[in-house]
């Protein structure tokens, strides 16, 4: 097993969270991660389990160990009969969709980024759109785990269940998620296609098209008062090739339109607002019958940082005028459109969408660009209207706010407390939002 030492600097994707680890395992077995935590529990250090890197909170930093499954991959073992696989917790998406694709099959629903690992997806509860379908945990019938004795636990809805409600989504809380068991279907295509409303006919039409269509999300532009409507449903079609000029060119476009903001919100924000009304109406509207694996990405190369919430879907026309109101009022420089998306509830004891249908709403923001006025007005707002944060993005709040939004939390904290009490799997910001002082 390889084990970087010092000098090594971690960061997340956007550059915000930076650490520096006395070391950096990187097993390629099971006995290698075994080996690893029981090594950092014997020696009363803490270990965190890194993924690519694509949240925007500091979940995974620390002065003292981490772990790199990224020689981890690969699907070990496939039931036919059930179109179900076994994946290895360091599996990127991208890889598990072209591995899932060489089998005929695919997940059915995904993320709009492919970039995560199963394992870190998993563990924030990461999600798509459409509320037919639920965030990925929704998707998982078993997990193995290694707790902080160094013992293998295997867990599913018969096998310790309490242990798989808790873990489908624990932040990494409870130990290393080795192994994944995902429930797949038959690969197939979808029609994706983009459209241009204004934000009040997005508005009035909301209820009918989420319901209209398999999968459906937005893209707002405040101060353009534009929303692009990006929606996809089944098709029997062959796919046509992605790789089109016209598809290369709209994210070529897009990456104009985001770089441009930034240098324009850095300069001058009052000009990036008037800049941004141009902007939007020119990114190109798009229809396009792609195979399961592609159909769900939508490009970003721009770096940012990201707010998010989720809140209960009845809340979904009150949250979003008064968010509107709130830009306007406040004077807020919104510069990056704010992406909406829908996700159907699920019994994952610490999700954002526990036994709930939610809207997803989250505030993209340059990080070089002052939002934190943005970020705390927004914060309050959504959670006036009971919002759960996102895991993986740059919420505030601690162990007494989120007490009160997730009902099973202080169920968490106690399993989480029986299987790690020592707090191996702990880190400042875990400690934070659990309310558990390191050791």
């Amino acid at each position: 097993m390889k084990r970087l030492s010092r000098p090594h600097t971690w960061s997340n994707w956007s550059g915000a969270v930076r650490c520096e680890p006395n070391y950096c395992s990187e097993p390629v077995a099971i006995e290698e991660i075994q080996a690893e935590v029981v090594r950092a529990a014997d020696e009363g250090e803490r270990l965190r389990v890194i993924g690519s890197g694509y949240a925007f909170a500091p979940l995974c930093a620390t002065d003292d160990n981490q772990m790199s499954l990224r020689h981890f991959t690969g699907i070990d073992a496939i039931d036919v009969q059930r179109s179900r696989v076994w994946v290895r917790a360091g599996t990127s998406l991208r890889q598990l969709y072209s591995l899932l694709a060489d089998r005929e099959l695919a997940l059915e629903n995904a993320p709009s980024d492919d970039r995560p690992t199963i394992g870190g997806a998993i563990a924030t509860a990461t999600h798509g759109s459409g509320l037919a379908f639920g965030n990925l945990t929704t998707l998982v019938t078993g997990l193995r785990i290694v707790l902080a004795d160094g013992s293998v636990r295997t867990c599913s809805q018969e096998q310790y269940p309490e242990l798989f409600a808790a873990a489908r989504v624990s932040l990494g809380a409870l130990g290393v998620i080795t192994h994944v068991e995902l429930q797949c279907v038959d690969h197939y295509r979808l029609r994706v296609q983009s459209k241009r409303a204004t934000f009040g006919e997005t508005l009035t039409r909301l209820t009918d098209r989420r319901r209209e269509h398999r999968n459906f999300e937005l893209h707002w532009f405040p101060y353009a008062n534009i929303v692009r409507q990006h929606y996809a449903d089944e098709a029997r079609e062959t796919a046509h090739s992605p790789l089109t000029m016209r598809a290369a060119r709209t994210v070529f476009q897009e990456q104009v339109v985001l770089r441009s903001l930034r240098t324009l919100a850095r300069r001058s924000p009052q000009a990036a607002e008037t800049a941004g009304k141009l902007l939007a109406d020119s990114i190109p509207m798009n229809s396009a019958i792609l195979p399961a694996e592609l159909a769900y990405q939508i490009a970003r190369r721009t770096r940012v940082q990201h707010l998010e919430y989720a809140m209960p879907i009845e809340a979904a026309d009150d949250v979003l005028r008064q968010l509107e109101r709130l830009i306007a009022e406040v004077d807020l420089r919104v510069h990056v459109p704010v992406e909406i998306r829908f996700v159907r509830g699920d019994d994952a004891w610490l999700s954002p969408h526990y036994e709930r249908d939610s809207i997803c709403i989250s505030l993209p923001a340059y990080r070089d660009v002052a939002h934190h006025d943005y970020y705390v007005a927004a914060s309050t707002l959504f959670e006036q209207h009971d919002g759960r944060p996102a895991w993986g993005s740059a919420h505030l709040l601690g162990a007494t706010g989120l007490r009160l939004r997730y009902p099973r939390f202080e169920d968490f904290c106690h399993l989480r407390a029986d299987l790690d009490p020592d707090g191996l799997f702990l880190n400042p910001h875990l400690s934070r939002i659990f309310g558990v002082p390191l050791r």
